[in-house]
């Protein structure tokens, strides 16, 4: 990839970023579930200021007509255009410890020639190691700890936090491929995929955003503020709990979901609850048909007095096979 890809005065900046430095990836691609990335770039945006070091060209990288940038129109004349950003910058933890912040989108075009470019910068500012986060929607309730799949080179946390290791094929995103291509060269890589109550998946879930923040603590020992999100957690979490509790219907799948979650927390050598007998991952809309035909089902149950059954066996068809 040629020079052209960078801000003009890359070469000036980068000579006053320390090395060995770890570095955190939060950009924007195929799933999002919960907001978690989307939420994480932005917090970390707002509070921690980064100082720009690389911007990645978009007009090399970006589908313009696919993820259109957006502008104001104020009454007679255009104001405020904001065309999408992917760059790399330097940012300073609570204790002013320095790391490396990847954000913005997720490229459209020449996946390999950005990941190349990533990997001299890797090279280069002799990264300690890198870590992503992403989110997924999955049938799991809100009312227990978000659990997640570890994957890398960092035995410590796979053993310690990765709650579901399926062995799946799914659609890659370019954070993906870096992670692959990383963990290929030997250098040090962490990727956490959260999974999200699938009927939060369209929110804001501020508990996303802390089990990333919580993730990348933990593996670059970086200090970062939580007070905040927690506090935003708990107020969220009194609405939908609110919300759930004057519904029979969904006061019933998240207790269904908490008895599967239970069980498999309970024994990890029974097949994951949160996969099909394909062994795929569910997409969005195949969790939406789910929701769908539960609560149909439900209903159902309901207006029959002689189906005992109905329901009570605790089997929504929300997790596996299918």
């Amino acid at each position: 990839m040629t020079d052209s890809i960078f801000s003009a005065d890359y070469a000036e900046r980068r000579a006053r970023v320390p090395r060995g430095l770890p570095l955190v990836v939060a950009m924007q691609g195929l799933t999002d579930a919960g907001g978690a990335v989307s939420q994480l770039e932005e917090y970390l945006w707002d509070r921690y200021e980064p100082e720009e070091l690389v911007r990645f060209n978009a007009d090399l990288l970006l589908d313009y007509r696919a993820r259109r940038p957006v502008i104001t129109f104020d009454e007679d004349h255009l104001v405020d255009y904001s065309p999408e950003e992917l760059m790399l910058s330097l940012v300073h933890d609570e204790l002013g410890k320095p790391f490396l912040l990847l954000s913005g989108y997720e490229p459209d075009f020449r996946w390999e020639q950005f990941i190349d470019t990533v990997l001299l910068l890797v090279h280069e500012f002799e990264v300690s190691i890198t870590v992503w986060s992403h989110a997924l929607p999955m049938p799991v309730p809100h009312t227990r700890p978000i659990s997640m799949t570890v994957s890398g080179s960092r035995d410590d946390l796979i053993e310690e936090r990765s709650v579901w290791r399926p062995t799946t094929r799914l659609s890659a995103s370019a954070a993906h491929v870096l992670e692959y291509r990383l963990h290929s060269l030997g250098e040090e890589v962490v990727g956490f995929a959260l999974l999200i109550p699938h009927y939060l998946a369209n929110t804001e879930y501020p508990e996303a955003l802390y089990a990333a923040l919580d993730g990348i603590m933990a593996a670059t020992g970086l200090i970062l503020s939580t007070d905040s999100v927690r506090e935003a957690s708990r107020r969220f979490m009194t609405q939908v709990d609110e919300q759930i509790a004057g519904n029979q219907e969904s006061l019933d799948m998240v207790r269904t979901l908490e008895g599967r979650y239970d069980a498999y927390m309970e024994d990890q050598t029974i097949r994951s609850p949160l996969i099909g007998e394909d062994g795929m991952i569910p997409t969005a809309e195949q969790l939406a048909s789910e929701l769908e035909r539960f609560l149909a089902e439900r209903q159902t149950g309901s207006d029959s007095d002689d189906d005992s059954g109905a329901g009570s066996d605790g089997d929504s068809g929300l997790g596996g096979g299918r």
